[in-house]
């Protein structure tokens, strides 16, 4: 079991990873301070797989706990989804001493969050993530959201975690498709901030797809150490912590397009961190084989890495000057120079086109 420390002053929190962890929410959160109540939000797969464990764990420590249920996929993250999540609070009679579990992916802990930080003008919020792309990514760091049909996460909040449990076990039990997804944010992380690590995750590929304990524990630790380290820098997105979008900003413009259903989150990430690269390369913001290198190892993790023919450039960059990051009418993209070193570079329409366009016609 490994412990990683969040230092935020009186928002500092301690993110727990281990297998077999679960069974100890109810404790953790006992001692965090008696909550009143929780309500744990998960979905059908998660709540069946792992929902009387946790609420057993919450029981046990004395909490009186209920299981909220909520339809599973990034297309029901929103604010309906949040709105039914506050009349089962209300119904539980959750006061503001009471406190939200979210027990899921990503898609839970942002929904379950966004309601725990609106509700009463904030409740307590636990992070119980069981996919690897919320273990290493959603569950740390406090951003909290729900999409609008105009793009990912336009409605949100930071509201940090009081602790985050994650059992390595649940991967277990994930989709191998799901499992890759993740594995997107864990090289995401080596990108942007590790080359040693990077060159680990290279190393290890097969062994990580094959689910061998050691390596995930240690990709696990690694990626939430690096979040750790960007989100204590800069916690409300002012700088550093921009870097960790990476990948994202074309990502998010290809989940939009394709109706979140064709591509994953971490899917739509691995072909976006192809385009970044290549953005970069071209701006002369990257060393020249950038795009190659990234491209070998999202492909060595069997993701995806050549752009999606059948969405026009144009229909992209329209969306990305929708997104969250656009600041002042200006596209703004983490872009690596390097692997280990990243920055946050405002980018021209054209040049961004441009990108987009030789990803169309580019072989790895």
């Amino acid at each position: 079991m490994a412990e990683v420390k969040v230092n935020l002053g009186e928002r500092s929190y301690v993110i727990t990873i281990g297998p077999g962890v679960l069974c100890e929410l109810g404790e953790t959160v006992a001692a965090l301070g008696m909550p009143t109540g929780a309500v744990v939000v998960s979905n059908p797969v998660v709540a069946r797989l792992y929902g009387e464990t946790v609420l057993a764990s919450l029981k046990e420590a004395g909490i009186r706990a209920e299981l909220v249920v909520v339809p599973a996929g990034e297309r029901f993250k929103t604010l309906r989804t949040v709105r039914g999540i506050y009349d089962r609070l209300l119904d539980a009679r959750i006061d503001r001493k009471g406190a939200v579990v979210a027990l899921g992916g990503g898609v839970i802990g942002d929904t379950a969050g966004f309601a725990a930080a609106t509700y009463l003008r904030g409740i307590d919020f636990h992070q119980v993530p069981t996919t690897l792309l919320a273990q290493v990514d959603a569950s740390v760091g406090g951003k909290v959201g729900v999409d609008l049909p105009q793009g990912k996460n336009l409605v949100g909040a930071f509201h940090q975690p009081r602790s985050v449990l994650i059992d390595t076990r649940t991967l277990n039990t994930l989709p191998a498709r799901e499992l890759r997804s993740g594995l997107a944010e864990v090289i995401k992380h080596g990108i942007i901030y590790d080359r040693d690590f990077f060159d680990f995750l290279d190393r290890y590929a097969s062994e990580l797809l094959a689910r061998y304990e050691c390596p995930i524990m240690e990709a696990v630790k690694r990626s939430v150490e690096i979040k750790r380290d960007v989100v204590q820098a800069d916690e409300r997105e002012s700088g550093l912590r921009a870097i960790l979008n990476y990948g994202h900003t074309i990502g998010h413009a290809i989940e939009v397009l394709s109706g979140y259903g064709k591509y994953r989150h971490g899917e739509a990430s691995s072909i976006g961190m192809v385009t970044e690269a290549l953005l970069a390369e071209r701006m002369g913001v990257a060393e020249p084989g950038l795009a190659r290198e990234v491209a070998r190892v999202l492909a060595r993790t069997r993701l995806p890495v050549l752009m999606d023919a059948s969405l026009a450039t144009e229909d992209m960059v329209r969306a990305i000057e929708l997104d969250k990051k656009t600041l002042g009418g200006r596209m703004r993209l983490a872009l690596p120079a390097r692997i280990g070193q990243c920055s946050v570079v405002e980018v021209e329409r054209d040049a961004l086109a441009g990108a987009i366009d030789a990803h169309r016609e580019w072989n790895p």
